[in-house]
């Protein structure tokens, strides 16, 4: 099953806006012990979205159309300043996200306050690798890499 780029590049700017993006977006049920899951579809395609942890976190995006997977992404972030608020980060983070994005995580540059995010991404949705941060003033208080692609 494939899936053109603008396709699911729109797809995943949907899926973004509506699930963890979306402060207020529901969680799905757990489908593993201490995971927070969020699912989206619209037509024929699904996302879904499952990470564990929280200052330390890793997670796995996956696309499917008509229930096969079709495309997927791994992450891995963390916070470097025990003395600041996930809660806070998170807020910036989720503003990128919200924001007008890159078929991948959130826009090259976000600035919210005295808060930037940062994203660098190499390759096409078919295959990708990133790295976001987020900076406090000029701290650096928050890192995520990721990497994925198509799935056949």
């Amino acid at each position: 099953m494939k899936i053109s780029h603008d396709e699911l590049a729109k797809f995943l700017d949907a899926a973004n806006k509506s699930t963890y993006a979306n402060k207020d977006a529901p969680k799905s049920a757990s489908l593993r012990p201490s995971s927070e899951d969020y699912h989206f579809e619209l037509g024929d395609l699904a996302y879904h979205d499952t990470y564990f942890g929280a200052r330390d976190f890793i997670g796995e995006e996956v696309v499917y159309k008509i229930s096969k997977p079709v495309w997927g992404m791994n992450y891995y972030g963390y916070l470097l300043n025990p003395d600041i608020s996930a809660d806070e980060v998170y807020t910036v983070l989720r503003s990128a996200l919200y924001s007008d994005t890159l078929p991948v995580r959130g826009p090259r540059e976000h600035i919210r306050g005295t808060s930037k995010y940062a994203n660098q991404v190499d390759g096409t949705l078919n295959r990708f690798s990133g790295e976001e941060k987020i900076y406090f003033d000029t701290e650096l208080v928050y890192c995520c890499w990721y990497h994925g692609g198509s799935i056949e």
